[in-house]
């Protein structure tokens, strides 16, 4: 792969933060505890000690280009979904893309029945973690059982001298409806605006980040009260377009995948970060480049057929300035 991004020179008053759900990122070992039977080498996807490989180097090539137009460097902080546990991301972080840079990261295990986690990387060179912690959503469907579904994972930390806190979300599908599943995403949302209103409890002017991949668009209501009612701003509402978006389906773009700031983030000072942009991370080797679905992103499997390449999403990030 040839670096699409040479000779940029590095902004030492900027930092990108992004988010990127990285499509079923699951280990080679079979845990009875979670639902990783299609993600095994004898499995009916095949899944290998190569193509396990081959995905770690891709993920990692991405991840580390994320905002490097602008900045000139790897982004500082990634929030990630669709994580099997601490081995993918340790695997992740010494992969051929990403071992120079100093990544950690933050995970807990969540009881989510598909096995898959929120995760962060940070750079510690630039961000030093002081808080983190998990928040269960738990929601009873219509029959009375109780579902599972990704924690809603809080870090709390410095950022090049200053204190920020990063939500990071993944919310549940709409694979059964929009409609019948809009009740899962409501209760994330009201999960983190509970978040929300505890970190301003203990500082009025705490400034915050919210990421994720929501399931849902900018216009729906479970994003819309988080701007509407908790001060946050969302600078995705306008990237998406009939040719534009973060997820591919059915031959329609949506915004899933968003990042929300506090709008304390607007606020003009020499010593703190300023808001200077959002966008999709939608470059070229992201995505299929021939056949019908061209355009769309370059994912890891098709159903059961092994394409070979980075996700069905693509990572959206913001750009800080100081």
């Amino acid at each position: 792969m040839i670096a699409p991004f040479e000779d940029i020179p590095v902004r030492q008053d900027m930092q990108a933060v992004a988010f990127y759900n990285v499509e079923n990122l699951f280990d080679l070992k079979n845990n009875k505890h979670k639902h990783d039977n299609d993600f095994l080498p004898g499995s009916i996807k095949k899944w290998t000690h190569k193509r396990y490989q081959n995905k770690l180097r891709k993920i990692g090539y991405a991840i580390s280009n994320i905002g490097r137009r602008e900045t000139g460097k790897h982004p500082s902080l990634v929030g990630l979904a669709e994580i099997e546990n601490a081995r993918v991301l340790k695997d992740l972080v010494t992969s051929k893309h990403l071992k120079d840079y100093n990544y950690n990261y933050i995970h807990f295990e969540s009881k989510d029945e598909r096995g898959i986690d929120v995760a962060l990387l940070y750079d510690t060179k630039t961000f030093k973690v002081t808080h983190s912690k998990a928040f269960a959503v738990v929601l009873t469907e219509l029959d009375g059982s109780i579902d599972y579904t990704r924690d809603i994972l809080l870090v709390s930390g410095v950022l090049d001298n200053e204190n920020v806190h990063v939500i990071i979300n993944h919310w549940s599908s709409r694979r059964e409806g929009e409609k019948e599943t809009e009740f899962k995403r409501l209760a994330s949302s009201k999960k983190v605006s509970d978040i929300i209103e505890t970190l301003k409890s203990k500082n009025d002017d705490a400034k915050i980040l919210v990421l994720g991949d929501f399931n849902d668009t900018p216009q729906n209501d479970s994003i819309k009260r988080l701007v509407d009612d908790y001060g946050m701003y969302n600078p995705m509402e306008t990237l998406r377009s009939f040719t534009r978006g973060t997820v591919k389906h059915r031959r329609q773009w949506f915004v899933f995948d968003q990042i929300l700031v506090s709008i304390n983030f607007f606020r003009s000072s020499k010593n703190e970060f300023e808001f200077f942009k959002a966008n999709i991370f939608d470059e070229p080797f992201l995505k299929l480049f021939k056949g019908p679905y061209k355009g769309s992103p370059y994912r890891t499997y098709a159903g059961p057929k092994y394409q070979g390449g980075y996700s069905d999403h693509f990572p959206v990030y913001v750009i800080l300035k100081k």
